[in-house]
């Protein structure tokens, strides 16, 4: 019997290192569920998306993405609505949609889950996120988080979260309200924001539950909009992310919808930690657009 071949898309700078010093242990544990990895080392996005739509073009059984939420966001552009599984390894500094899918936070142990799920056929459908021509699976924000996004992928001290901390200083010297206009299917609103978030799942920022009653399988986007606050309301009310509890502060409006469009002068969008279009934007939700894997613990 032929072994399945799974094409295993390694970020080797992906949590500090750790995924790099993942790859000799994730492939010992796929070769041992009976899998023939196909390691895919990529040195740039570019290069990662290339690589794993050749590999699916070939017809393997599934694509792994070895790394952090990035290095699935550039296997999502080639699996996404052709039927080829996902697999999440969990190795980077966030890993938030593996977070949100239930996989094992050891990449180890998610590798033997993902062949545990292929040799029972088990699989899982959820919706994916599309914004101008890029697919994406947690989180797309615009306004204050995108710039400290953007601000903290400029720095080059301090490494890992601590970078995060530091741009969030920094941009917090610069918070203003925004003007955009948001259309949640057809129904246009005109306001001034801090920031906006659509939710395909609840986490994003390496475990800030951005969008908590965001649920993957629903045909739907969960729209947070925290509207204009005080860099001391801002500061205080940050911590509730990681509960959840924010959208019940006064300043946010949380709406559901399936195609979103947002506008605004000199903003842009980032989505699961990468960087994805100037505004305007039109983004959809597709519902069962991707086939996962390795979602439940053997």
């Amino acid at each position: 019997m032929t072994r399945p071949e799974v094409a295993v898309l390694v970020n080797a700078a992906a949590g500090r290192g750790r995924g790099a010093r993942a790859v000799p242990a994730v492939v010992g544990a796929l070769t041992a569920g009976g899998v023939r990895p196909r390691v895919l080392a990529a040195g740039t996005r570019a290069d990662g998306e290339r690589q794993a739509a050749v590999a699916v073009a070939d017809g393997v059984a599934a694509v792994a993405a070895l790394g952090g939420d990035g290095t699935a966001h550039a296997a999502l552009q080639a699996v996404a609505g052709t039927g080829i599984p996902l697999a999440l390894l969990p190795a980077g500094s966030g890993n938030d949609l593996a977070t949100a899918l239930g996989v094992p936070p050891d990449p180890v142990r998610a590798a033997a889950a993902l062949t545990a799920d292929l040799r029972a056929g088990r699989t899982r459908l959820l919706d994916a996120a599309r914004t101008g021509g890029r697919w994406w699976a947690t989180v797309l924000c615009c306004g204050f988080d995108s710039a400290v996004t953007d601000r903290a992928g400029r720095l080059r001290w301090p490494r890992g979260h601590h970078r995060y901390d530091v741009a969030i200083l920094l941009e917090l010297a610069r918070l203003r309200p925004r003007a955009v206009t948001l259309t949640v299917d057809g129904a246009v609103r005109q306001q001034e924001v801090t920031l906006v978030a659509f939710g395909n799942t609840a986490w994003y920022g390496g475990g800030l539950r951005i969008a908590p009653a965001a649920d993957p399988a629903d045909g739907l986007l969960e729209v947070v909009v925290i509207g204009p606050v005080s860099r001391r309301e801002l500061v205080r009310t940050r911590p509730r992310l990681a509960a959840g509890s924010h959208v019940d502060h006064p300043a946010v409006t949380v709406l559901r919808g399936r195609e979103i469009g947002l506008a605004g002068a000199g903003l842009t969008t980032w989505a699961d930690g990468e960087p994805i279009s100037p505004l305007p934007v039109t983004t959809v939700c597709v519902p069962r657009a991707v086939t996962v894997l390795g979602t439940t613990c053997p």
